[in-house]
């Protein structure tokens, strides 16, 4: 008799491959040239990194003892507490708590926050790893809009009508991903206040800060001024310094003094219970974080040098590039793309070019196509032009 193995109603995940995935698998197998206009990984976009200036504080002797601190490494802490005060803000090395990742900081929130069942709500468009994360601490994910009119804005009419009695945070990603869209100074003063007349808490990540395609007074760390709500600012090396590889992100509390106090003193429990962090990494935190303008400096002149508005003045009604604020993709439409097939899976199979559906992100325009701004310069424009010449001007 076979035996059954039983799984966790929370990792019931439709696990098959979708035909989009399919298309992509089966054009890099093809042996055809592909232009993924996808890729986001710094790390492979030929940009200039310092070996052995990276490498070298890793070789730091005092990663040979092992010392735990839940909130992590002091110097590591007051690393990153620097890297706000170059931004206007005071964050204090106490009120840091360090992870190996962004995900892993929205867990340790969620498990803070949350009751299985509990309420968050996340804007749409934004980043699918989300759905995941919650169903992994049995969150419940309730979306609030995003409307794009010349420019997105939050919707704060409905963000407020999906508050129900479970809610218990509301999350923001300033700049959003991938919509480019900062959060207006008059937006977080509207969401401070409704967090702090629910008693919910804010939930902030701000992991693409450090890039705005062009300058702008929105370009403001939540971590800056007052916190009339339970407010917690994410970040971490993945985009700040460009070293996804490294591992290493943080969670700064801030807020009314008592509630803030009792939150840190719950979430160094439950970072105590895992100790991630590696000793190594956080030793040489203070070195990357001191040295990131110039790696930033590179991608910012890819972001904001990119050819799509150009191609999209020259190819009217066969491109559309939405209002992008900051960070490091783009929202496109394409008018001319009809019919049953998805744009993106058209494009992958007939022009063998590599964009993310719309739909990833939870846009429910079926023409709209996401794609990165900091690949490679030359694929990317080739890519793009191949892509308008598959679907015509309406």
């Amino acid at each position: 008799m076979e035996s059954v193995s039983r799984f966790s109603a929370r990792t019931s995940w439709n696990v098959g491959e979708s035909s989009y995935a399919a298309a992509v698998r089966e054009a890099q197998v093809s042996g055809r040239r592909i232009y993924d206009l996808t890729i986001s990984n710094p790390t492979r976009c030929g940009f200039s990194y310092d070996a052995e200036e990276l490498l070298q504080p890793l070789t730091n002797a005092k990663a040979l003892v092992y010392e735990p601190d839940p909130r992590g490494v002091l110097s590591a802490r007051e690393a990153v507490a620097a890297y706000y005060a170059d931004k206007g803000a005071e964050v204090p090395a106490g009120d840091l708590v360090l992870t190996t990742s962004t995900s892993e900081s929205y867990s340790f929130l969620f498990r803070l926050l949350c009751d299985p069942g509990d309420e968050v709500l996340v804007a749409q468009p934004s980043y699918p790893l989300f759905d995941f994360l919650a169903d992994l601490d049995d969150v419940r994910l309730r979306p609030y809009p995003l409307f794009y009119d010349h420019g997105w804005c939050i919707d704060l009419a409905e963000l407020e009508n999906a508050i129900t009695p479970r809610t218990r945070a509301v999350i923001v990603v300033h700049p959003n991903n991938p919509t480019g869209h900062w959060t207006s100074a008059g937006e977080r003063e509207l969401l401070e206040a409704l967090c702090a007349r629910h008693g919910l808490a804010l939930i902030v990540d701000e992991v693409f800060l450090d890039y705005p395609l062009r300058e702008s007074a929105e370009a403001r760390s939540f971590a800056c001024g007052e916190h009339p709500a339970l407010t917690f600012v994410l970040s971490g090396l993945s985009k700040v310094v460009g070293l996804p590889q490294m591992k290493a992100a943080w969670i700064a509390t801030l807020g009314p003094e008592r509630v803030k106090s009792e939150a840190l003193g719950r979430l160094e429990i439950v970072a105590d219970t895992f100790l991630s962090m590696n000793a190594p990494v956080q030793l040489a935190m203070r070195s990357w974080l001191a040295g990131r303008r110039s790696i930033q400096g590179e991608i910012l002149d890819r972001a904001r040098e990119n050819v799509l508005l150009r191609i999209a003045k020259d190819a009217p009604g066969q491109l559309q590039v939405l209002v992008a604020e900051a960070g490091w993709s783009a929202v496109l439409g394409l008018p001319g793309c009809v019919g049953e097939i998805d744009c993106s899976e058209r494009l992958v199979r007939e022009r063998g070019v590599v964009v993310h559906p719309g739909g990833f992100y939870g846009m429910a325009e079926a023409r709209r196509v996401v794609v990165s701004l900091i690949g490679p310069p030359g694929d990317f424009e080739v890519g793009i032009q191949r892509a308008i010449s598959e679907f015509p001007a309406e």
